[in-house]
């Protein structure tokens, strides 16, 4: 049988491909994510499905869109029901892990991977239930602010860098392990996600990677337009995040851009460790490595920060794979993370008789291998914190569509305008192309019924919140197993057998080549 290539799919959380070396931003240092672009295909219009964590997430893993299994905003149960690229490639042979953030929230924490081996950073819960009855009220406890921005800078240690070193030292410990099945006789190729929270504010990094940017020219956010001026659900979303009532200095705003920065290096450096744990294993070469994130970050662009919202710094992530069959180069269709379930069936050598149900995406490796794609497309859905109504874009070609049933089309033209700075939904010059896409949006969503399904949810799920924090059922917070008394060198192990099965590259026997 044709051996088939292992698979690492690094995550980072908040990365926008703007902000990386590999996509061309003057000042960021990426060494190692600029290595695997330099060798491998970068993909520059790869989408999120929704510019959220969890709903991202959920929709990454499953192949589908948000609206199709509930994964509406970051309290949404993710059902242990819906089958996930982690069980698809176990049933193709693969051993499979996580290492990191997935954001799953219910009671399975799994959803496919053989091995977990971290907990989550954020919490498995209902907790996190937005409430589209109240939309306009701002959210105190757990919601961003202006305050995470005035407080950029560095620190020895927050719980972001415990959690990202503690990601990094388990995946490659992972990956060890591995490899000493694989030298004592195991056959299974490995599918691994390493998913890192940084550059996900509070932008404070750890002074080694703030350094790296000291004396540096970093670009500031382009001109914001007056908020009389910005669409209805950016005016939301400055408000929520209370950037429209509380004024940042340029000392603040640069203080910002350098410490996400600094994250995205030290982000950078977590690659590094792992592709030298591969090259250390000799699996180098038998490994597709995949580079993305689950949204981007605004980081200040037309005055909004973090993400939420579907201009291209928010909306899109970095894409870049490498390994073998993959080419060199870039590839310019638009695409998605629902894209990536197919991709990794193919790459098992799967097909799509295995599907339990139907997915959304379509199998990126023919770009992966420099050919001919006909398919030019992203589908997204937002339907949490800031809005009352679901809000929808398209990626077709050049033309992205945003729609809220609440709120004035949008229609961007980012060959002619990158900067997303004229709305020509009103153009007579793209009437068209306005009327189509909204044709489109009447044809693919039942916004009304989208919308009381949601409400309906919500509800139940503060119900189930306010009953859990009352002591009704056990928490899902993920604990990994462990069991010393198998750990190691014990009682009951031969010395001498535990030291040679933990060496590895094992001793090589009398007589074998070395």
């Amino acid at each position: 049988m044709e051996t088939r290539p292992n698979i690492l799919l690094v995550m980072a959380d908040q990365l926008a491909p703007q902000f990386c070396g590999a996509y061309g931003h003057p000042a960021a240092k990426t060494p190692h994510m600029d290595a695997l672009a330099a060798r491998g295909m970068r993909f520059d219009a790869a989408y999120c499905n929704s510019p959220l964590c969890a709903p991202s997430r959920f929709a990454f893993m499953s192949g589908q869109h948000v609206s199709r299994i509930g994964a509406y905003d970051n309290a949404s149960e993710f059902p242990a029901t819906t089958p996930t690229f982690a069980h698809y490639l176990k049933l193709q042979g693969y051993r499979t892990c996580l290492s990191g953030k997935m954001h799953f929230v219910g009671p399975d924490q799994k959803h496919g991977f053989e091995d977990r081996v971290t907990t989550d950073i954020y919490p498995s819960d209902f907790a996190w239930t937005p409430d589209w009855e109240k939309s306009g009220e701002r959210i105190g406890k757990w919601y961003h602010n202006m305050q995470t921005v005035k407080e950029s800078g560095t620190a020895v240690a927050t719980f972001q860098t415990d959690y990202d070193d503690e990601v990094g030292f388990a995946a490659r410990r992972w990956l060890i392990d591995w490899g000493r099945e694989r030298a004592h006789g195991s056959e299974s190729p490995f599918a691994m996600v390493a998913s890192f929270i940084h550059p996900h504010d509070p932008y404070v990094a750890k002074p080694e990677y703030w350094d790296m940017y000291e004396g540096v020219d970093i670009p500031m956010p382009g001109a914001a337009p007056d908020y009389a001026d910005m669409d209805p659900f950016t005016q939301r979303l400055m408000d929520g995040i209370e950037a429209s009532s509380v004024p940042l200095s340029d000392d603040e705003v640069y203080n910002a851009r350098r410490a996400y920065l600094a994250n995205v290096s030290y982000f950078d450096s977590k690659i590094g460790e792992l592709v030298q744990t591969l090259d250390d294993m000799g699996e180098l070469d038998n490994t597709i490595i995949i580079i993305t994130a689950d949204h981007g970050d605004m980081l200040g662009e037309r005055g909004l920060w973090y993400k939420m919202a579907w201009f291209e710094h928010s909306a899109r992530v970095p894409l870049i794979m490498a390994g073998p069959g993959v080419a060199q180069g870039t590839a310019q269709n638009a695409c998605s993370l629902v894209d990536l379930l197919p991709t990794f069936l193919e790459i098992g050598g799967g097909n799509a008789a295995m599907l339990g149900e139907p997915v959304d995406g379509r199998s990126l490796m023919p770009l992966a291998r420099g050919e001919a794609d006909p398919v030019d497309e992203a589908i997204g859905e937002y339907c949490a914190e800031m809005t009352a109504a679901p809000v929808f874009m398209i990626r077709r070609g050049p033309l992205k569509y945003i729609h809220c049933d609440t709120d004035p089309a949008q229609l961007y033209d980012l060959a002619a305008d990158p900067g997303e700075t004229r709305n020509v939904a009103a153009d007579p010059d793209y009437a068209d192309q306005a009327a189509a896409f909204g044709d489109e949006v009447r044809l693919r969503w039942n916004t009304e019924d989208l919308r009381r399904r949601i409400v309906t949810t919500q509800k139940s799920r503060r119900v189930l919140h306010a009953a859990m924090e009352a002591g009704a059922g056990a928490h899902w917070d993920y604990n990994p197993p462990s069991d010393a008394s198998q750990q190691y060198v014990r009682n009951h192990m031969d010395w001498t057998v535990a030291a040679g099965r933990y060496r590895f590259p094992p001793l090589k026997e009398e007589g074998q080549e070395t």
